[in-house]
């Protein structure tokens, strides 16, 4: 079923500009040595130029720090195009903006640990940015969260998706996929219909009644299919 209800954030609070307008962070933080996909390699994080080794270079005063990262795609809160599951698929340079900027929203609720197509009953889908709050987040660096019972899409459920044509999914779990085996219908199904997903967001308790309307935007790259976002929710006040 669809709830629009406000409840207490937990990890990131909004953000209220002198215009009235609201901002909720849906945005794991990256830590280096953490928050890589679990079993995957974790980000590091090196000086290039420290801000030490700058000073030679500016007048006294001045300094700059130049860091290096090496990372999996898969870290943090990310985006999935196309290109990660099709050979042939779009990937995050040729990712239309109009499918993840300002993206009104559509808030799913689910207890379900296989999200069935009941969860999406009476929502309103197409051209939406749906977002499955499951709270799976809440295990985030917990053993828990990486285990293989997290909450997923069914098969039916990605089907109904794919069709319906939402702008973009995204959902506060581990995997939008059931990882206790081999297929993957929601990334196959989705992704071939090329509807990008999100995973790994949190704080979507945060979203308030009103809903509003979802960013997430990657780093325009060549010939990657998954990249980290920095996801949020913009509304007004009250909304």
């Amino acid at each position: 079923m669809v709830n629009t209800s406000s409840s207490p954030r937990t990890r990131t609070a909004s953000r209220h500009t002198g215009s009235g307008a609201v901002f909720v962070d849906l945005s794991h933080e990256i830590v280096p040595g953490a928050t890589a996909y679990p079993g995957l390699p974790q980000p590091v994080l090196t000086d290039h130029i420290s801000r030490e080794q700058s000073r030679e270079n500016y007048a006294p005063g001045t300094e700059f720090h130049l860091g290096m990262i090496c990372m999996m795609g898969q870290t943090g809160t990310y985006m999935d195009v196309p290109h990660h599951r099709y050979a042939d698929g779009y990937d995050l340079a040729a990712l239309d903006l109009a499918r993840v900027a300002h993206v009104p929203v559509t808030v799913v609720d689910t207890d379900q640990r296989e999200i069935q197509p009941e969860a999406f009953a009476g929502a309103e889908l197409t051209g939406r940015a749906v977002l499955i709050r499951t709270g799976w987040s809440g295990h985030w660096g917990t053993d828990t969260y990486g285990g293989g019972r997290h909450p997923h899409l069914s098969a039916a459920s990605a089907a109904l998706l794919a069709e319906a044509e939402p702008a973009v999914v995204g959902i506060d779990s581990t995997n939008i996929d059931d990882t206790t085996g081999r297929e993957r219908p929601a990334h196959t199904l989705l992704l071939g219909a090329g509807i990008p997903l999100v995973e790994h967001l949190t704080n979507l308790s945060g979203v308030p009644a009103g809903g509003g309307w979802f960013t997430a935007a990657p780093v325009k790259f060549a010939g990657l299919g998954t990249f980290p976002v920095r996801a949020f929710l913009h509304t007004d006040r009250g909304a």
